[in-house]
């Protein structure tokens, strides 16, 4: 699986209708589309599909039509997230109507191509599961613990800092092992 971290966008056209994708970390989905409907206000439909795991890592999907005919859109924009392993991806698709009538099958393909090319443009990320861990130390011991799990590309999502510093990781099971290796034997980690 898949993700990306920051928002891209392609420009696709068909028969004189204009397809702008964006592709965003889930995460920013809402205000995306808030932004896009203020810069876009003329645009006739803000298609969407989104894939995201939820908090016992089961993934959670969606898609809106707005508008267009039923399934002609937001399903196949799924449907080419998925095909392309994407999880914890929005895409929007905004379209303004050129005059001329895609049918059905148009639409799926207009919509498909949009989303693919959007997805061909970024950055993708290959998906680690993580747990969160909590490491806790004397302040003497954070410099030499930071060093090294910048050295581990080990991600710090919180510092708390009360008689002893606690730092709050995410690990892979592979990060997880290669840092219980290195730290000093006093210093473990919690789950």
């Amino acid at each position: 699986m898949y993700f990306v971290k920051e928002e891209s966008s392609h420009t696709y056209e068909e028969k004189k209708s204009k397809f702008i994708a964006y592709l965003v970390p889930f995460n920013q989905f809402d205000s995306l589309m808030k932004r896009l409907k203020e810069e876009h206000p003329k645009a006739r439909h803000f298609v969407y599909a989104y894939r995201h795991l939820n908090e016992f890592n089961q993934i959670v999907e969606n898609s809106s039509d707005d508008g267009e005919p039923r399934g002609t859109s937001g399903k196949p924009a799924l449907n080419v997230l998925a095909g392309n392993e994407l999880i914890n991806c929005a895409v929007i698709i905004i379209r303004y109507f050129g005059g001329v009538k895609l049918g059905t099958g148009g639409l799926v393909r207009a919509y498909s191509d949009a989303v693919n090319l959007v997805i061909s443009e970024s950055k993708l990320i290959k998906y680690e599961d993580k747990e969160k861990y909590f490491l806790t130390l004397d302040y003497s011991r954070l410099s030499k613990i930071e060093y090294l799990l910048n050295e581990l590309e080990i991600e710090v999502t919180n510092k708390e800092f009360v008689t002893d510093v606690t730092l709050t990781l995410l690990l892979t099971k592979e990060q997880k092992e290669k840092l219980q290796e290195q730290l000093p034997i006093d210093l473990l980690l919690n789950n």
